[in-house]
């Protein structure tokens, strides 16, 4: 893969963010004012204002949504196929620079000022968890690609590993961060100042060492840390630029086609476009836990059925009871008398179930009746008072 320059766009203000759309023929660029989407070419195709003044961007590509947070703390949710708002989330929790997607499960994270992670979902006005990570503002936020462990840094110092499953902390580990990223192989990136470090995960107890170290040129401030897909590449955007070093392990050797194919054609991009956008999901997919979806949701214990609801039950069974026609039997045992005592016989025994039921009900309930009634007995020290009481 080559590292060439595409092209080169002066915009004249502040790039805040950038983010890729569902391909590397879009992104969205968060400029001073709105953000807005490009093409691979450079030309601006939209202008997006109902977002104002954004800070962070994120595309969830499962489900062609663009999140975006502005200065106000307000979250939003745009379809980029449809260009409809698909939610507008007030926060309440003021201005944050700390967002980062779940690609297990569509869920949004957003770190704070007052140390406490959100996750957001477009379908609710309120955050579907809401966690205390650190006693100071949040400065980085990272999931890992299985879902189940996120990775967020604090300026107490602290970087934290999180269980997603139980949230609860895995490990916490003394140093300041002010980006962090998972690689395919579940390797850590944390960059503060000039210097890097890659923590690594070797005896899948999640208990995370130093694997690497690397230290940048004198004056270099890192920015943000982003590893390569399919490749053993750190890239490493700072003050001065855009660098990348080599990682061994980090990046995923083995690539499947239908998902990511590095030698793709114009044609297999099409059809995979199309491909993507009929099986697009709906906001309303989007929880905690994805493998819920497809699930039978268990029933409910059954409600205590009425008087009436057992009257008429019991009347059915007599009804289909006497519907029932009789049997031609011999002379002499064929006699309209014998004929009605069978039925009248047949009659009981189908109320018998719902006689004994209700029978046992009773029993039950004046038990219950009873232990209420029932005055607790005091020791023999305390009865003289009941006794008194009793006599007045």
């Amino acid at each position: 893969m080559s590292v060439s320059l595409n092209f080169n766009l002066e915009v004249r203000e502040t790039v805040r963010d950038v983010a890729f759309l569902h391909n590397e023929l879009f992104f969205a660029a968060a400029q001073k004012k709105y953000p807005y989407i490009y093409n691979r070419d450079g030309t601006e195709l939209h202008c997006l204002k109902e977002h104002g003044a954004v800070l962070k961007l994120q595309f969830l590509r499962n489900h062609f949504l663009l999140a975006t947070i502005n200065k106000f703390g307000q979250l939003r949710y745009q379809d980029v196929t449809t260009g409809l708002m698909v939610a507008n989330h007030r926060t309440g929790m003021g201005r944050t620079d700390v967002m980062q997607v779940n690609s297990f499960n569509g869920v949004v994270g957003l770190g704070h000022s007052c140390g406490t992670v959100t996750m957001w979902k477009p379908t609710s006005s309120t955050p579907l968890v809401k966690m205390l990570c650190h006693h100071g503002p949040l400065t980085a936020l990272a999931f890992h690609p299985n879902g189940h462990v996120m990775a967020t840094a604090g300026m107490e110092r602290k970087i934290k590993l999180w269980d997603l499953r139980k949230f609860d902390v895995l490990q916490t580990l003394p140093g300041h961060s002010k980006s962090l990223d998972f690689s395919q192989k579940g390797l850590l990136a944390a960059g503060t100042g000039s210097f890097i470090q890659v923590l690594g995960d070797f005896s899948s107890s999640q208990n995370y060492t130093r694997y690497m170290t690397h230290s940048m040129a004198k004056g270099y401030q890192i920015r943000k840390l982003l590893f390569r897909p399919y490749e053993d590449v750190l890239g490493i955007g700072h003050t001065a630029g855009w660098s990348s070093i080599l990682i061994p392990g980090s990046g995923e050797p083995n690539f499947d086609s239908w998902v990511a194919n590095p030698f793709e054609t114009s044609k297999q991009r099409r059809e995979k476009e199309v491909q993507s956008l009929l099986n697009k999901l709906p906001p309303e997919s989007i929880m905690l836990d994805p493998t819920k979806i497809g699930t039978v949701r268990p029933s409910r214990k059954r409600e205590k059925p009425t008087k009436q609801d057992r009257e008429a039950e019991m009347d059915e069974a007599v009804e289909a009871i006497k519907n029932v026609s009789d049997k031609k039997k011999t002379k002499g045992r064929n006699k309209p008398s014998k004929r009605a005592k069978k039925r009248q016989q047949m009659v009981e025994l189908a109320k018998r179930p719902f006689l004994e039921k209700k029978m046992k009900e009773e029993e039950e309930l004046s038990r219950k009746k009873q232990r209420i009634g029932e005055e607790p007995e005091l020791p023999k020290s305390l009865q003289r008072f009941v006794r008194k009481t009793a006599a007045a």
